[in-house]
């Protein structure tokens, strides 16, 4: 009886063990919910292959054209074509391995023919001697003659031509012009041919014929000694011999005086403007043959205007004058640079009282010009208040519509040579009734 109550207690005991061990059992044979998931997903992408996994297309690039053309030069890819590789129990026949060398060949021989392309690339960026054509041989003159400060410069010289009070000349006229053009030219290239090394270093100056490489420093000298000796010669044998003299002082003055004073000091601005000075006094003197009060004066008004010129166009260029190494009253003293552009833009207004002053023209004259001139004067106090590029530029390009019109507007109320003639006359005749008044 012990022994079947003692086998009872035993089996009470391991009621809950066997329980537990029941409940393991069920859950390793029965279907769980994860894994009937796992089931479902199975047979979905074996059965239904539209809805496995797919390469997403790529998107068009934003970029424009022309980024995507130099990103092709920067780099160029070989793209080789990989094969898919067969199983491991079937073995590689021969024709196969053939055809796998094949590709191997050629794509060695597409790398090597793209190596030199690069080659020619690098080759192709690196200087080379251009070759000079007639076709080209005009407009390279003319940009090495600085073919628009020439006409600049010829235009002042007819406007003091005109201004002289005496008969026009056409010969005359057309023979100082000539003159005058090509010394300007010889000027020009005999400058460039200086200033090549420094020309190099600024944006403005960087495209010149020299610095390019277009026309050889020998051609450019012979060039300007062409230009330079025919034009002082019909200056001195076709005008007159004070004209070809100032001809051949502002060549000098300009290549061997303010050419290497750009680098040395800030007197190469009013070095400078004594060069813009002398052409209207050429134009004087071609007409009259002698240095009277009108010719300083249109020496003076052409001295004037340089410096709100010139001060305006270089307080933009400053970072470029820096670099060219270029002494500047806008880079080393920027405060005098726009104080002497106020005084000059002032000095033109009282310039131009002084002509009818002079009997060089009518009292309409400082009238008339009085507008413009307090417009230039007004932009040139703005260049001193603000000192910015906008105020700069406004007073640049109004100083290129002033001077032409200050000019015509002289022009027009100049005094005819009759009317002096008259008055010569007449005070002749005054002075002839008085010797016979004093004499008994």
């Amino acid at each position: 009886g012990l022994f079947v109550w003692h086998l009872k207690n035993t089996e009470i005991r391991q009621i809950p063990c066997r329980f537990v061990q029941l409940c393991h059992v069920a859950n390793d044979r029965l279907i769980t919910f994860q894994y009937f998931n796992f089931l479902k997903r199975m047979y979905v992408t074996q059965c239904n292959k539209d809805l496995s996994q797919r390469a997403k297309p790529k998107s068009d690039s934003v970029a424009s054209p022309f980024r995507e053309l130099q990103q092709l030069d920067q780099e160029k890819k070989v793209i080789h074509k990989i094969r898919p590789i067969s199983p491991v129990h079937q073995p590689l026949s021969e024709t196969s391995i053939r055809n796998e060398v094949r590709e191997m060949k050629s794509a060695a021989e597409t790398e090597d023919s793209v190596t030199p392309v690069r080659a020619e690339s690098k080759e192709d960026r690196q200087w080379k001697e251009m070759k000079l054509q007639l076709n080209d041989l005009p407009g390279i003159l003319a940009r090495l003659s600085k073919i628009k400060l020439t006409a600049l410069v010829v235009s002042t010289a007819s406007a003091g031509f005109a201004m002289a009070p005496v008969p026009f000349d056409l010969t005359c006229f057309l023979i100082a012009s000539l003159g005058t053009g090509l010394a300007s030219c010889a000027a020009n290239s005999i400058n460039q041919f200086f200033e090549v090394p420094f020309d190099s270093n600024m944006n403005r100056t960087k495209n010149r014929p020299l610095v390019r490489g277009q026309i050889s420093p020998l051609l450019a000298v012979c060039f300007a000694a062409s230009c330079g000796v025919p034009g002082i010669a019909l200056l001195t044998l076709g005008v007159n011999p004070l004209t070809g003299a100032l001809g051949a002082f502002n060549i000098f003055l300009y290549t061997c005086c303010y050419t290497p004073m750009k680098r040395m000091s800030i007197a190469n601005t009013w070095v400078g403007a004594v060069v813009g000075a002398i052409p209207p006094v050429m134009g004087w003197t071609a007409a009259t043959g002698s240095l009277d009060a009108g010719a300083l004066l249109l020496g003076g008004i052409l001295y004037s205007w340089q410096f709100p010129h010139f001060n305006a166009l270089s307080w933009g260029l400053r970072e470029d004058y820096s670099r060219g190494g270029y002494c500047m009253m806008s880079v080393t003293h920027p405060g005098l640079c726009r104080r002497v552009a106020l005084r000059h833009c002032l000095a033109l207004i009282g310039l131009s009282t002084v002509a009818p002053l002079l009997d060089i023209t009518t009292w309409t004259f400082p009238i008339i010009s009085l507008p413009i001139n307090l417009y230039i004067s007004y932009l040139g106090f703005r260049f001193y208040r603000d000192a910015d590029r906008s105020s700069s530029r406004k007073l640049f390009f109004c100083s290129l519509w002033h001077l032409p019109l200050l000019l015509l507007v002289m022009f027009t109320c100049k005094k005819s040579f009759l009317e002096k003639e008259d008055k010569g006359d007449l005070l002749g005749e005054s002075h002839g009734r008085a010797m016979e008044i004093r004499l008994p």
